[in-house]
């Protein structure tokens, strides 16, 4: 098996070069269809196309800072590390720049729960997409860094049944934790003894709000009207990071 990029940076900066209207949004369904009605080519769902300038400027520092070269090299060595994975499948791997400052379209919140944990549909079609925000500062490291961290969100997923329950998201965070090059470091004043104690009760619950809350934490569930569990700052990606050190 092996990790691919697919480029799409180019297209979707000509997209955006479109004035807003309903021909760019034909344009753009055309582009995610790839010409048949209902089908699914390339994994753009994460672009606004309706989006305004300022998703145009951030696909232009990610050209500039050569993003989708840094991609492929990640992909590269990605791929010499996982030799375990004979098969002669092929992933491909493309950026999705998700705007999440300019309006109702995008919620950062559910949205990026979504493209960390409910990627099966995309794996079925042998894609990987790792999300950027339009409310992010680039850099080279956090597109090597998030890179791989969705190649190996899709790594565990090949090789696991799908994510269900909170041990099973846990689980797939700490995957990604103790497989990163750049193995993440906790800053000091974190308290996971509420968060331990939740967990241990409440590990196998598929409940999507007690699931949503325990990683996203009581502020992103309050703006959706979602239950508080008042777990403190940690939060479950925090905890996987915590587990995946000790």
């Amino acid at each position: 098996m092996k990790f691919r990029l697919k480029p799409v940076l180019s297209q979707m900066k000509e997209l955006y070069e479109q004035p807003i209207s309903q021909n760019r949004f034909k344009a753009y369904l055309a582009k995610l269809e790839g010409g048949s009605k209902g089908a699914f080519s390339i994994p753009i769902a994460g672009f606004n196309p309706m989006a305004k300038d300022h998703v145009q400027k951030k696909i232009i520092e990610l050209e500039e800072l050569e993003a989708e070269k840094i991609v492929q090299q990640v992909c590269n060595l990605f791929n010499s590390k996982k030799y375990f994975l004979q098969d002669k499948k092929e992933i491909w791997v493309t950026i999705n720049l998700a705007d999440d400052l300019g309006g109702a379209w995008t919620n950062r919140f559910t949205t990026d729960y979504l493209s960390k944990f409910k990627i099966k549909g995309l794996i079925s079609r042998n894609f990987c997409v790792p999300y950027f925000w339009t409310s992010e500062e680039f850099t080279k490291e956090k597109i090597q860094v998030r890179t791989e961290e969705y190649l190996n969100r899709t790594l565990f997923n090949l090789l696991n049944a799908e994510v269900v329950s909170l041990e099973d998201h846990l689980k797939q965070e700490i995957h990604v934790s103790k497989n990163s090059l750049n193995r993440p470091i906790i800053k000091e004043g974190f308290s996971f003894e509420e968060l331990e104690k939740h967990f241990r009760i409440h590990r196998k619950s598929n409940d999507y709000n007690l699931i949503f809350n325990f990683f996203y934490g009581d502020e992103a569930s309050e703006t959706l009207g979602y239950k508080k569990y008042r777990l403190g700052k940690a939060n479950g990606f925090n905890y996987a990071k915590y587990l995946a050190s000790n």
